[in-house]
C-alpha cells in the first residue's frame, strides 16, 4: 500500500505560530519544531539565538497527500510570510528568523522553484525565501513543541483570522486555471463577461440563480474554482443570490470599492479574478452577519448529484 504521508520544512520567523498554523491545515497530519540547516550538532534555543549557528527556526509539516499537495501547503506559506524580509519576520529579527523551504523529496525541488518563479512575476522586490534540501534539523525543546497549544494567548506574529482561514481552507488553488481573454470572450455570454471583466452588474430577480435553493456548489464562471456552498445560500430580498460565507475564505478576495459615490467591499475570485459582487454587514445575524451579494453571471452551479462527474467529489461532504 502506498505511503501518502509526506514531509516538508518550513521556516517562517518565530515557529510557535507557524506551527499552529500548519497545525489547522486539514490534511496535515503532524508537525513538530526544531532547528534546520545549521552549523553545529544539537543545538540548544539559547545556542540558535546567541551563538551564531546558523539554524533557522522551521517547523516539520508530515501531510496527506491524498488530500492535499505541496501547491496548496505554498500557498498557505506565502500567505502568512513576508516574503521580501530578509533574517526576519515581523518584530523577530534574526538569522534564525529567515524564510525558507527545506524539502527532503527531490522532486519537490521542482515544484518549489516553479512556484516562487511564477509568484516572482507579480512582484519588482525579490522573493527571499531560500529553497534548499534539508541538510539537518534537530527538534527544539518539548516546551517549543506546540506551544501555543499549551500557552494559549502566548506570543505570536502571525494573526488570529489567518489561523481561521488554515483551518477553513479546503479548495486547492492549483486544480483550476485561467483561459485566455480571448477564450473568455468567445465562451461566456455578453453578460458574464460584462459582469465578471467589466464589473458589470445584472438586473436583480430577473438572472439565473437568485432563485436556486437546490443543493450543489457554485463556481467561478471563468476557472470552475468553487465558490460557494448551497448550504450558505439565504434569501435576502435582494434580487440577486445571498451567501453567508465563501466555501475557504481562500477562494475570494476583497477590495474597496468606491465607484458610483460609494463605499463599498468588492469581492473577486482568486484564480479567475473574476468580479464577483461584493458583500455587506448587513445578512443573518446568526450565520455571522454577512452577505455575499454575488452576481449569479459570475456562477455556475454544480448540482450535488453532478459534482462526482465534474470533479468536486471532494467537496460533497459539505453540502448538506
Amino acid at each position: 500500500m502506498e505511503n501518502t504521508h509526506l514531509d516538508i520544512y518550513f521556516a517562517g520567523g518565530c515557529f510557535w505560530g507557524v506551527e499552529k498554523y500548519f497545525e489547522e491545515v486539514k490534511g496535515v497530519v503532524k508537525t513538530d519544531v526544531g532547528y534546520a540547516n545549521g552549523k553545529s550538532e544539537n543545538p540548544s534555543y539559547e545556542d540558535v539565538c546567541r551563538r551564531n549557528t546558523g539554524h533557522a527556526e522551521a517547523v516539520h509539516v508530515v501531510y496527506d497527500s491524498s488530500i492535499i499537495n505541496l501547491e496548496f501547503l505554498l500557498d498557505l506559506y506565502f500567505d502568512v510570510i513576508d516574503p521580501f524580509a530578509v533574517n526576519a519576520q515581523g518584530n523577530d529579527i534574526g538569522v534564525q528568523y529567515r524564510t525558507g523551504i527545506y524539502y527532503v523529496n527531490l522532486n519537490d525541488e521542482a515544484i518549489i522553484k516553479n512556484y516562487i518563479e511564477n509568484l516572482q512575476k507579480k512582484y519588482n522586490d525579490k522573493i527571499a525565501v531560500e529553497v534548499k534540501p534539508l541538510e539537518n534539523y534537530y527538534i527544539a525543546e518539548e516546551y517549543h513543541q506546540k506551544y501555543l497549544d499549551k500557552n494559549p494567548g502566548g506570543y505570536c506574529h502571525i494573526g488570529e483570522k489567518l489561523f481561521e482561514k488554515a483551518k477553513n481552507a479546503i479548495v486547492d488553488k492549483s486544480k483550476y486555471s485561467l483561459p485566455s481573454y480571448n477564450y473568455l470572450k468567445e465562451n461566456l455570454s455578453s453578460e458574464q463577461f460584462n459582469v465578471t471583466q467589466n464589473n458589470a452588474t445584472e438586473p436583480p430577480f430577473n438572472n439565473e440563480y437568485f432563485n436556486n435553493y437546490d443543493k450543489g456548489i457554485y463556481v467561478d464562471i471563468t476557472t470552475g474554482e468553487p465558490l460557494f456552498l448551497s448550504t450558505d445560500k439565504f434569501e435576502s430580498g435582494c434580487g440577486w443570490p445571498s451567501f453567508s460565507k465563501p466555501i475557504d475564505p481562500n477562494v475570494i478576495n476583497n477590495k474597496v470599492d468606491k465607484s458610483f459615490g460609494m463605499l463599498r467591499t468588492e469581492v473577486r475570485s482568486r484564480v479567475g479574478d473574476a468580479h464577483l459582487g461584493h458583500v455587506f454587514d448587513d445578512g443573518i445575524k446568526e450565520l455571522g452577519g454577512k452577505r455575499y451579494c454575488i452576481n449569479s453571471a459570475s456562477l455556475k452551479f454544480i448540482p450535488k448529484d453532478e459534482m462526482k462527474a465534474e470533479g468536486y467529489e471532494y467537496l460533497l461532504t459539505y453540502v448538506k
